[in-house]
């Protein structure tokens, strides 16, 4: 039998896990959609937050993207996204407080939807703007691993003060299967595992929300709100409505 390299290895890991994401959690995506499309039929915001480092390339995959959902507001505060550095955002996940705070400068209301991206679902961050966004009377989606956040020490110094877990906090949990490490390829000589799948599997997730969502809205009469590619003919005019309707109501949109 031929050996495998890395990058069959990487393969296999990505698509195994994938298809643990489609057979095991699709009743959970048809719960998450089904609050987003009530979102939409009342003309609400969709909040995304992906709360330290790389989890914000989760929010940044859902927002003005090509097919993606126009009213997605997108929580990108700079402590938190590695843009400043990532030993900083790491530093300001763990800070208990200061995600809480956030939450109130982006037009959060009343039963909105936020979806809380990261895999890891422990720290300061993570748990403090589920736990306030909840207290605002927002319905609570997270995309994480509960197996990955079980298997960290309640005294490790990632987590929230309460040691509580995004799987324990969230009213919908959708399970992106991250292992535990996050990265799934061995390589013969070196002990750390390199690759990870958190942010593949969190991306396949939000995109199979999407479809979903719209597949929902579609079936009851409803037209989507559904962005084109700024880069074919027609995008800009095609959006152009959508920059008028949402222009004033979603920070990152002007």
């Amino acid at each position: 039998m031929e050996k495998l390299d890395s990058l069959d290895k990487y393969y296999l890991a990505v698509t195994s896990l994938l298809k643990k994401i489609y057979e095991e959690e699709r009743m959970n995506i048809e719960k998450a959609a089904d609050v987003l499309v009530k979102a939409i039929k009342e003309d609400r915001l969709i909040h995304v937050f992906g709360t330290g480092g790389h989890s914000a390339m989760g929010v940044e995959e859902m927002f003005y993207r090509a097919g993606g959902l126009v009213p997605i507001n997108p929580i990108l505060d700079p402590g938190v996204v590695l843009h400043f550095g990532g030993p900083r955002s790491t530093s300001i996940e763990r800070l208990p407080g200061y995600c809480a705070k956030i939450l109130h400068h982006y037009n959060l209301r009343e039963g909105d939807p936020i979806i809380i991206v990261t895999a890891y679902g422990i720290n300061a961050c993570t748990i403090d703007a589920a736990l306030e966004a909840k207290k605002m009377g927002l319905t609570v989606i997270a995309i994480t691993s509960p197996e990955f956040s079980k298997s960290i020490p309640p005294d490790h110094p990632a987590r929230h003060p309460t040691k509580k877990n995004l799987y324990e906090v969230a009213d919908i949990v959708i399970d992106c299967k991250m292992p535990f490490g996050d990265a799934v390829v061995e390589i013969e000589g070196l002990l750390q595992k390199v690759a990870p799948v958190s942010t593949i599997l969190n991306a396949f997730i939000i995109n199979a929300l999407v479809a979903k969502t719209v597949e929902k809205l579609v079936k009851e009469g409803v037209t989507p709100p559904i962005w084109m590619s700024a880069n074919i003919p027609g995008g800009d005019e095609f959006n152009k409505k959508w920059f008028e309707k949402y222009r004033n109501r979603i920070k990152l949109l002007f």
